[in-house]
This record gives structure tokens, C-alpha cells and sequence, in this order.
């Protein structure tokens, strides 16, 4: 424990490891704009003039899984952000925080609540669904 970095100097490094990891995240092939540019028609699946109904649920699965990567790789970008406004806001203290990074901090906690709070109500539905019953509370 001696050897642990205390104060500013400690807030600073990781500040400067979150900057440097929303940077490399949001310019590699992970990043939320990459992973939306990533998308497949129905037709790359069989083609549009014949029914095929695999293709259809293929892609149907696929359009789900690519709009849960699209959300994943925003919401992840935000709480890399919210990371770094927090050191930032730790660092200086958050009296001296100006009022921009303030409301930007907030605005980013209730993207995230809100994320939360649906995806919590889109697994209750799922739940349901695939067990046939109803939580009561």
C-alpha cells in the first residue's frame, strides 16, 4: 500500500488512460459510426425475388443483433466519456467544473439511465414471453 499513488497526480494518469482509451475505441473498428456503417441487405441473403423463409429469419436476427451492437458500442462511448468528465470533475473538484462539462455529465447519466431502465424492460418482456408468465413486482 506505500507504493500506491495518491491525489492529483493519481486522477491525472487516469484521466489521461481514459482520454486515451475513448480516442483509440471511438476510431477503431468498434467505435459507434464504424459499427452502423456495418450493414447487410435482405437480398445479400438469397436474393430479393424469391421467398425463403430461413433467409428472412436470418435476417431478421441479423438487423437485431446489428441494432444491439450499434446501441452497445454508443453506450460504451458514453460511459467512457462520463469516466472521463468524473476525473476531470475529480481532479479539479466539481465547484470548478464549468457549467458546459456539468450539463454535459448529466445529459450523458440520463442517456445512460434511461439505456438502463429499457433494456431492464425490453428483458422483462423477453422473460415473459419466453416463460409465458408475468412477474408481479
Amino acid at each position: 500500500m506505500a507504493d500506491l499513488e495518491r491525489g492529483a497526480g493519481a486522477l491525472r494518469s487516469f484521466q489521461s488512460k481514459i482520454n486515451a482509451l475513448l480516442t483509440d475505441f471511438e476510431s477503431s473498428p468498434g467505435g459507434p459510426q464504424k459499427v452502423a456503417e456495418h450493414t447487410i441487405e435482405r437480398g445479400s441473403f438469397s436474393g430479393t425475388s424469391l421467398p425463403f423463409g430461413e433467409a428472412d429469419g436470418f435476417f431478421t436476427q441479423y438487423a437485431r443483433v446489428h441494432k444491439e451492437l450499434v446501441s452497445l458500442s454508443k453506450l460504451l462511448a458514453d460511459q467512457m466519456e462520463l469516466l472521463r468528465l468524473g476525473a476531470r470533475a475529480a481532479d479539479v473538484g466539481f465547484d470548478n467544473v464549468d457549467e458546459d462539462t456539468r450539463r454535459r455529465f448529466h445529459a450523458i447519466q440520463a442517456r445512460l439511465d434511461t439505456a438502463m431502465e429499457q433494456r431492464e424492460k425490453q428483458d422483462k418482456h423477453e422473460h415473459e414471453s419466453q416463460t409465458g408468465t408475468k412477474d408481479l413486482g
